[in-house]
């Protein structure tokens, strides 16, 4: 009898010291899927759609982007006339009962021009409503011809 206890007793401390071993062993831990949320990036580039106003047949886009801390504003308009400056400035307000002038632009002549502006998109978000305005010409600066709310 003291054979078989002496092997119980064997055999349950092997069994206890496996224990210990398996169990003082670092847990791996499970990975765990991770969500990736990336915080959503201002545009740099805007696109503003440009309508003709008093039958002018003048329309097309504006391209509003920062550049180094400053916008820049490309003006392409189909339907100009040729070889005709016209005033072009971004106003406050919106299409098509746009208020003062806020930023003065590069006349377009035969429909495009641009423009860097000392102001950063940020800038100019704070400051909306905006709108581009195209004039007929500086003698006729009083005829709107195309105008294009800024959305940001």
């Amino acid at each position: 009898m003291n054979k078989n206890l002496l092997i119980v007793i064997v055999v349950i401390v092997v069994l206890f010291v496996g224990y210990l071993v398996i169990s003082n062993k670092p847990a791996q831990p499970t990975p765990q899927p991770t969500e990736v949320t990336e915080a959503p990036v201002p545009p740099t580039e805007v696109t503003v759609d440009i309508s003709q106003q008093n039958d002018s047949g003048e329309a097309g886009t504006a391209t509003v982007m920062e550049v180094d801390g400053k916008v820049k504003v490309t003006l392409s308009l189909s339907g100009a006339p040729q070889d005709v400056a016209q005033p072009a400035h971004i106003h406050m307000g919106s299409c098509p009962d746009v208020g003062e002038v806020k930023y003065p632009l590069t006349s377009p002549l035969n429909g495009v021009s641009e423009t860097m502006l000392e102001v950063s998109l940020d800038q100019l978000k704070s400051e909306l409503p905006l709108a581009i305005n195209v004039h007929k010409s500086q003698e006729e600066a009083a005829v709107y011809v195309s105008c294009g709310n800024i959305t940001l």
